[in-house]
């Protein structure tokens, strides 16, 4: 339930601070004085659109916080969500607190819990937190969607199960129509890929081929000139008595003899050794090269008719002749993805399992439509009949779809027939303004009263939805938020007196100018406080009789069914005296 509300520098509120009890509280105050300015603050802790128009003039920011106790089951049910957005979880009578702020540049920031929130995190968590009734709620009621959306959450509908399975059968029988309307296309593609992968096969090319065919190619195209150089290097080194080898052993030998006398010398005959073992490895590398050297004119050709092959299929493909093993994989993972695509029947296959899928989940929703649909058009018939409605009938109309839609096999329509003996038809066709506002404020109260209704939510608003309602209906309105208030919280910002007597608190905005300025406030009243309100409201001037009018309401109103039990008695015992 919301325990409080506090406000800073809100539109033409300056500081204020609202404590709320259980039950039903009743939000009054003549007309212009900003009744609404509560829901509208707490709809922007809740995460609505804000400007900076919300902020009071001359005021640098609006600051509204909005302080929650869940109870048990609605702590329960929210702990995993505030876990894994990364906030404290609300424990069993622990507060949960949402904060919003505008600054006068329109800029947003929020806090849940106070950890800083996007505002989108506030919607979410508001949505278990309040459910608002406007005055214009029976707007919804002329919506398909709104209309399917009120009864799905009666039934119990999975309806995220429904939009998965509608979006997998769709996508499927996407697939499914696009490849039907491209198989031309799709041949064409098929055949221009195996044509081409056909070309690139006959040559095979292999990952690092082109490189080792150009290293080949190379030591063949060369082969005499390799030989004649390593042959001319060989004899210059160790062939003839003029070698460099035969020359550098002479002056071995020349110094082999003297270097022990002359120790300055030992340094040159080392170098003159190391230079001719070197030589030696020359020598034994150029006569390897000599034996493994061949010329092969045979092998030469074949490497000059594929290198000439590559060539021209990387011309004609417009490529790098080192791409096209590259090029040849691509050709034949696409080829395989067209065939995936033009494969028909597996495609027929997916879209038919997707569509048995959807309708398997799409059976079940009929199903609970079907089951929740007449329950509720008994207990709005019910609601109708203490709503100035007598001998109205109202129905749920689930009528088949002639195509598979997203939201099922059928849709959903409410019909009303406004007087016993006439056929129901549609809402928006036969209800007059007033009757669809009772008719709103009908549906509001019995799906609010629903076995789960409570839990799903712990504060219910109704913001001038009795607007349109007078005399007698307007005492069974307050009755019925009196019920509601006695299994959860309700907020009605209301006009009716009756409705406002029968409130467990009684809130009153007031407006006042001070210093040129307008300013509103809220302060709850009691006692006599409270009878010259629903005096006020019963007729505007405050009189001895309106006076003594709104204390009878408020009294009786107030007074328990054993109270009414006995009043009752007694005033059927003063008749028949």
């Amino acid at each position: 339930m919301l325990r409080r509300l506090t406000l800073r520098d809100f539109v033409i509120v300056t500081a204020l601070e609202v404590d709320l009890r259980a039950g039903f509280t009743a939000l009054t105050g003549e007309t212009g004085a900003g009744k609404s300015i509560l829901i509208d603050a707490l709809q922007l802790a809740l995460g609505s659109r804000g400007d900076a128009g919300v902020v009071r003039e001359g005021a640098a920011r609006a600051d509204i916080t909005a302080e929650f106790e869940p109870h048990a089951a609605l702590a329960e049910r929210l702990a995993p969500w505030l876990h894994e957005a990364g906030f404290d979880a609300a424990e069993p009578g622990a507060a949960l607190l949402l904060r919003r702020v505008v600054d006068a540049q329109g800029k947003s920031r929020a806090w849940i819990n106070g950890s800083p929130a996007t505002v989108t995190q506030l919607r979410e968590l508001g949505e278990h937190l309040v459910d608002i009734h406007g005055q214009h709620a029976w707007q919804s009621l002329t919506r398909a969607d709104s209309v399917r959306a009120l009864v799905d959450a009666q039934a119990g509908v999975d309806t995220l199960a429904l939009q998965q399975a509608w979006a997998l059968r769709r996508d499927a029988q996407r697939q499914l129509d696009d490849a039907r309307g491209r198989q031309a296309d799709l041949d064409r593609e098929r055949e221009r890929l195996q044509w081409q992968i056909a070309e690139l096969d006959k040559l095979k090319p292999q990952a690092a081929e082109w490189d080792e065919l150009n290293s080949e190619h190379q030591r063949l195209a060369h082969g005499q000139a390799i030989l004649d150089a390593a042959q001319l290097a060989l004899n210059a080194i160790s062939e003839d008595d003029s070698s460099a080898s035969a020359l550098t052993s002479r002056a071995i030998d020349a110094l082999d003899s003297v270097a022990e006398v002359d120790p300055n010398l030992a340094s040159a005959l080392d170098v003159l050794r190391s230079a001719q073992a070197q030589l030696e490895d020359a020598a034994h590398s150029l006569s390897g090269a000599l034996r493994h050297t061949e010329l092969d004119p045979a092998r030469l050709g074949e490497l000059d008719g594929r290198i000439a092959t590559w060539m021209g299929l990387a011309r004609r493909f417009r490529r790098l002749p080192q791409d096209l093993p590259e090029l040849l994989q691509g050709w034949r993972d696409d080829l395989a993805a067209l065939d995936a695509a033009a494969d028909l029947e597996h495609l027929e296959r997916v879209a038919n399992d997707a569509h048995k899928a959807w309708l398997a989940v799409a059976k079940t929703v009929s199903q609970q439509r079907a089951k929740a649909a007449p329950a509720l058009a008994q207990a709005v018939t019910t609601a109708m009949q203490d709503l100035g409605m007598s001998g109205g009938r109202f129905e749920v109309a689930l009528p088949k779809q002639d195509e598979p839609q997203a939201f099922g096999l059928e849709s959903v329509e409410f019909l009303v027939a406004g007087h016993a003996g006439s056929t129901p038809r549609p809402l928006g066709k036969v209800a007059s303004g007033g009757e669809l506002s009772r008719l709103a404020l009908a549906i509001a109260v019995t799906t609010s009263q629903r076995a789960d209704a409570a839990a799903q939510s712990g504060t219910l608003i109704f913001d001038e939805i009795d607007s349109g309602v007078g005399g007698a209906v307007a005492d069974t309105v307050g009755k019925l938020m009196q019920k509601l208030g006695a299994s959860q919280q309700v907020l009605a910002v209301t006009h009716l007196a009756q409705v406002a007597a029968c409130a467990h608190q009684h809130l009153v905005v007031s407006k006042a100018l001070s210093q040129g300025t307008t300013t509103s406030d809220i302060r709850e009243v009691n006692g006599d406080e409270r009878v010259r309100e629903v005096a006020r409201m019963l007729g505007g001037t405050v009189t001895d009789t309106s006076r003594a009018h709104a204390q009878v309401m408020v009294d009786a109103a107030q007074a328990s069914p054993e109270d009414e039990q006995q009043a009752s008695g007694k005033r059927r015992r003063k008749e028949a005296a």
